[in-house]
């Protein structure tokens, strides 16, 4: 929360740098000069340094963020493959088939029963005999069942990574 007002200070301040510099042009277009040249001058060294220090900063956040994002990716790959491990320890322990495992697999994807039979160009009542079958094997009694195991394996401390 601290870095976010800064970063909304910091916004407000160079916000006002920008306006300095354009109401400074159109006072010089207008020939209107409200103050003298040399509190300008000083008004303009200070909005200069002002955005200066506005990329400066800025350009600390994007680091920051480019590094926190490549964390996060490397910790939803983590996830990612500690979940696919997850399912094939799953379909091992079930003894599940290799058709059985990719119906499995598509089932816990969301696709429909006609998807799966397209995509392994067989039957829907085969796909329906197959996941029969796996929930028999899993002991669940559907396809939210199935997902709920997933889920609640997933959502064991010992899967997620470590929060930093």
């Amino acid at each position: 929360m601290k870095n976010a007002s800064v970063l909304v200070v910091l916004i407000v301040v160079q916000l006002l740098c920008a306006l300095f510099f354009v109401g400074n042009i159109l006072t010089s277009i207008l020939g209107f000069a409200p103050i003298s040249w040399q509190i300008s001058e000083y008004i303009e060294i200070g909005a200069a340094l002002g955005l200066l220090l506005g990329i400066a900063v800025g350009g600390i956040a994007l680091r920051r963020t480019l590094a926190r994002n490549a964390q996060l990716d490397g910790q939803l790959r983590m996830v990612s493959g500690a979940f696919a491990d997850l399912m094939q320890e799953r379909f091992a322990e079930w003894g599940l088939t290799p058709a059985e495992q990719d119906v499995a697999l598509f089932a816990i994807k969301g696709m429909s029963l006609a998807d799966i039979a397209a995509l392994r160009s067989t039957s829907e009542g085969t796909v329906k005999a197959q996941t029969n079958a796996i929930y028999r094997k899993a002991g669940v009694s559907g396809r939210p069942q199935l997902l709920s195991l997933f889920i609640e394996d997933l959502l064991d401390d010992t899967l997620l990574p470590p929060q930093s």
